[in-house]
């Protein structure tokens, strides 16, 4: 971090705000509580994937309706950041009302799950945007993937609190419930989201924008409709958003359905936490060495490097059958996860008019919450025509070729 300015650091610090989210709601906790209190429920282990897929599409799916336009919007001077407080507001709030779902009431639970999703998804927007707005172009690599980086290491820590309360829990050290000692994780999640995120309300500012107009709405809709009519010259922005589009839908989704897939295969509670702890470490000095070889070998070979990895990792993610194979599997969505997102969220930043920033990432958004909807619905209508989800995640491969295709026709020069 000693290379980086104050904007710098803070804008960074909120990966490391929110990457709590990521790890505590997004990929552990929350989604094996689930499972219990579907199971109590009566719901079998197959319905109980795709349910949890279902809601994370509908839920991603308002974000991505709204991102363009909230975008274009926030390119006003001034309303970037009322954006972004409004978004981590309904996330902060909604994280923090999962700690009050009765145990016996898994719709509800869905429910408050699908609002800390869209505050947690719309609040990226904005925080993607800063990134012109707190680095140069030439340091956007190395910006970026040092708030991923950051990002990994920061969300063990709450992460590792929650295991131990989990840990004390089951071993009846700590006394209260199993399901309460998860509601306590949702809590540490929503205080750390909300402390670490106080650096950037406080540093960070727009610094590129739009000189205020009247009738704001109405011509953030023909700003809008004019980008997207004059899509011929901004071909190479548009190409690399297609790529874009479908392989980080296939890496959003194995993110988001790991856990589902691990608790199917019969993996205890306790070996999903722990191997995804271990993912976060092996996440962090790969985020970081991402960054330093796309100095050297320019942003589009990581790309395909991550993309590689992925279509690899889908491959054995069919045969994988014991808790070992599934710490492999792990291991190596660690080594690309974190590295294709920073240097794509880097590369898209290059490319776009600064002055309009939030627009193109409004529409940056848009591709990968769109996306986020097919690979779960995806993996969701396999796994139930099927009756395995293993054959869910063999299906994401077409997702990554797809990619893979579609960038090789984005020139990065």
């Amino acid at each position: 971090m000693k290379g980086l300015n104050k904007q710098e650091k803070s804008w960074a610090l909120y990966d490391w705000a929110n990457s709590a989210y990521s790890m505590t709601i997004t990929s552990t906790v929350l989604p094996i509580y689930f499972k219990s209190v579907a199971e109590a429920g009566g719901m079998s282990s197959s319905n109980s994937t795709a349910l949890w897929g279902y809601t994370i599409s509908l839920s991603t799916m308002v974000v991505s309706l709204l991102a363009p336009i909230l975008g274009t919007i926030a390119d006003y001077k001034g309303n970037k950041k009322k954006f972004f407080k409004f978004f981590f507001t309904i996330g902060v709030l909604f994280t923090t009302l999962l700690a009050f779902i009765p145990e016996n009431n898994p719709i509800l639970l869905l429910f408050c799950y699908g609002f800390t999703l869209v505050g947690f998804s719309g609040t990226n927007i904005f925080y993607d945007a800063f990134l012109v707005d707190v680095s140069s172009k030439e340091r956007m690599d190395k910006v970026s993937s040092y708030g991923f980086a950051l990002g990994y290491i920061g969300s063990t820590i709450p992460f590792m609190i929650s295991i131990v309360i989990v840990l004390l829990s089951q071993k009846n050290i700590l006394p209260i419930s199993l399901p309460m000692a998860c509601k306590l994780t949702f809590l540490i999640t929503s205080i750390w989201w909300l402390i670490f995120t106080i650096p950037l309300l406080k540093n960070v500012n727009q610094i590129y924008y739009v000189e205020p107009e009247s009738n704001p709405v109405q011509k953030s809709f023909k700003r809008l409709f004019l980008t997207l009519k004059e899509i011929k010259n901004h071909k190479n922005i548009f190409l690399f958003l297609f790529a874009y589009f479908f392989y980080i839908d296939g890496v959003d989704t194995i993110i988001g359905m790991a856990t589902s897939y691990g608790t199917d295969l019969g993996i205890s509670m306790i070996a999903l936490l722990i191997i995804l702890l271990l993912t976060q470490f092996v996440a962090f000095p790969f985020t970081i060495l991402y960054g330093k070889l796309s100095e050297k070998l320019g942003g589009k070979k990581l790309l395909y490097i991550g993309i590689a990895t992925y279509t690899i990792i889908c491959v054995y993610g069919y045969f994988i059958k014991t808790a070992v194979d599934f710490l492999i599997l792990a291991m190596a969505v660690g080594s690309a996860q974190g590295g294709i997102q920073a240097i794509s969220r880097s590369f898209f930043g290059k490319m776009v008019p600064k002055e309009h920033a939030n627009e193109f990432f409004g529409f940056y958004n848009i591709f990968g919450k769109f996306a986020a909807i097919i690979g779960p619905l995806l993996v969701a209508i396999i796994t139930q025509a099927t009756g395995q989800t293993r054959n869910g995640i063999l299906s994401l491969i077409i997702l990554f070729v797809l990619g893979f295709i579609c960038l090789t026709k984005v020139d990065e020069e």
